[in-house]
């Protein structure tokens, strides 16, 4: 069985399937026909590609696996050498710089102004 919405009783009442499926007589805006075509061309579809054509790139991510796992001691975050200490002091540099400069405008904040 299928079930509406009634506006007037604010109630769900049994109703026909495209009475169920088109609330309040609304009808789908899209058409279910596929729209005419524009280009005489085929599309290829992903599983006629052979597999070299798909993606054409080098996988890094058992290279990326074997440097994140190794056991030297360093944190993930530093593992790739001096860009990540780069991003890492920098990053650093302005969270301490900031906490300074927000300490600095509360201590300006809370003392009084001269009135003259």
């Amino acid at each position: 069985m299928y079930y509406k919405f009634n506006g007037f009783t604010q109630r769900l009442v049994g109703a026909a399937a495209s009475a169920a499926y088109n609330p309040q007589g609304l009808k789908p805006i899209v058409s279910t026909e596929s729209p005419a075509l524009i280009f005489g061309t085929t599309t290829k579809l992903a599983s006629d590609l052979p597999a070299t054509d798909s993606f054409l790139g080098k996988n890094k991510v058992p290279d990326l696996q074997k440097l994140f796992q190794k056991a030297d001691g360093l944190p993930v975050h530093l593992k790739r050498g001096v860009p990540d200490k780069l991003l890492y002091r920098t990053t650093m540099a302005l969270t301490i710089g900031g906490t300074i400069y927000c300490l600095v405008a509360l201590y300006m904040a809370s003392q009084p102004r001269n009135q003259k």
